[in-house]
């Protein structure tokens, strides 16, 4: 325990004073040796960054609960299957930085639930690059962060309806064709579609009328 306070440049005192609080879990066991690694150290140097990013050690207590209580990272990503997506590994540090004062423990869990994020072991595994930094940006620009989430729940649900559509179009008429082939068509029509849809919906919010056909 001293060399373990020692590495992370605290007391004994707050270390047992963390494994109090549950905020670290506890060492593995051989007799009366208590062995302590690398994972007890990441866990407390997080601790110390959130500390020093204003958290209170009660917000660090849930969130560290809403940590293990994540799925495994393989199922939450999907790994093994087809996916166009870049996941990203994030420590909390950075995660912080990337939606600054947003990451509470209520919106931790929603992106848990969403499947946006997942844990492996003291690292944060976000699903998609793309999603990550546009969901930045949104923030960046006054959105908040639960704001975006909550709008990504209402996105998916048209994004599946979507997609069984090209689905089952593909089943019914294309069935000898490599879905690898058809999915750029199907983003390309989603994509065009939906810019239509934005000039049609700005058009209605500033009372211009859409351009004359010929």
């Amino acid at each position: 325990m001293e060399e373990l306070a020692k590495e992370a440049g605290i007391t004994v005192r707050t270390l047992r004073f963390y494994r109090e609080r549950g905020l670290l879990p506890p060492p593995r066991r051989e007799g009366r040796i208590a062995w302590y690694d690398d994972h007890h150290l990441a866990r407390l140097r997080t601790i110390t960054g959130l500390l020093e990013r204003g958290h209170t050690l009660n917000g660090i207590a849930d969130l560290a609960a809403t940590f293990e209580s994540g799925r495994d990272v393989a199922e939450v990503l999907g790994l093994g299957e087809p996916t166009e997506e870049t996941p990203v590994r994030l420590t909390p540090e950075q995660l912080a930085d990337y939606f600054e004062g947003e990451v509470t423990p209520e919106n931790l869990a929603t992106a848990l639930d969403l499947g946006y994020l997942a844990t492996d072991g003291d690292e944060i595994v976000h699903i998609s690059r793309r999603l990550l930094e546009v969901s930045a940006e949104l923030v960046r620009e006054g959105v908040p962060l639960a704001t975006v989430l909550s709008s990504g729940r209402r996105v998916r649900e048209h994004a599946d309806a979507l997609a069984e559509i090209f689905v089952r179009v593909l089943h019914a008429h294309a069935a000898e064709t490599e879905p690898a082939q058809l999915r750029p068509l199907a983003r390309a029509v989603v994509d065009a579609e939906l810019s239509m849809a934005l000039d049609r919906r700005l058009r209605r919010e500033d009372g211009t009328q859409p351009p004359k056909a010929g």
